[in-house]
């Protein structure tokens, strides 16, 4: 079931979070955030864009997220967006099914383009975004150093069908899902439900 994070899911997100910065390159955080610093993170981040997570018979397999990935006013209608997942959550369409929410929310709200930043030798979500069409925007090389490796950086990116100038930047996501009968819908509307 998809549903919005809450507090209580700190701790089944930080699990989920740190084996990828413990051993992996795909984030390039080098220590697991405290309970604290996530939680803030994740309060921070949802005062305008959503924060959603999988969860089965109480337990969290995975979140995905909206940021911003520029603070300049001009780049108020593009998004970044991140999922991690347990690792029995791969394989199984759950992060698949995360970004069409998440991307749909972030459409409704007024977003224009949605940017996935991908470790280049990260080659499975490579693929992944392109499948769930993204593509190829900008390649950084060398531009991170984790476990002593200096590592590239994909930015791919997915553009709205929307060309008109817009009237306001994007809303707030609380102000276009209100409540778990809005989320229904959008799941509906996407046959997730």
């Amino acid at each position: 079931m998809i549903r919005f994070a809450t507090p209580d899911d700190i701790a089944a997100m930080l699990a989920i979070y740190a084996p990828y910065v413990e051993n992996t390159t795909y984030t390039f955080e080098y220590t697991v955030p405290t309970h604290e610093t996530f939680l803030r993170r994740v309060t921070q981040y949802t005062r305008q864009l959503p924060w959603l997570v999988w969860e089965e018979n109480g337990e969290v397999l995975g979140y995905a997220y909206g940021s911003l990935p520029f603070e300049r006013a001009a780049y108020a209608w593009c998004a970044e967006v991140s999922v991690y997942l347990a690792p029995k959550a791969h394989g199984r369409g759950i992060g698949r099914k995360l970004y069409a929410v998440l991307e749909e929310i972030l459409w409704r709200q007024g977003y224009r383009v949605i940017y996935a930043l991908i470790t280049s030798e990260n080659t499975g979500s490579l693929a992944f975004h392109e499948k769930v069409g993204y593509r190829f925007s900008a390649e950084f090389p060398g531009c991170g150093l984790k476990f002593s490796r200096w590592l590239g950086v994909i930015w791919m990116e997915k553009r709205s069908n929307l060309v008109e100038t817009p009237s306001c930047a994007p809303v707030p996501w609380c102000m276009i899902v209100k409540n778990d009968e809005e989320l229904a819908n959008i799941l509906a509307d996407l046959s997730l439900s």
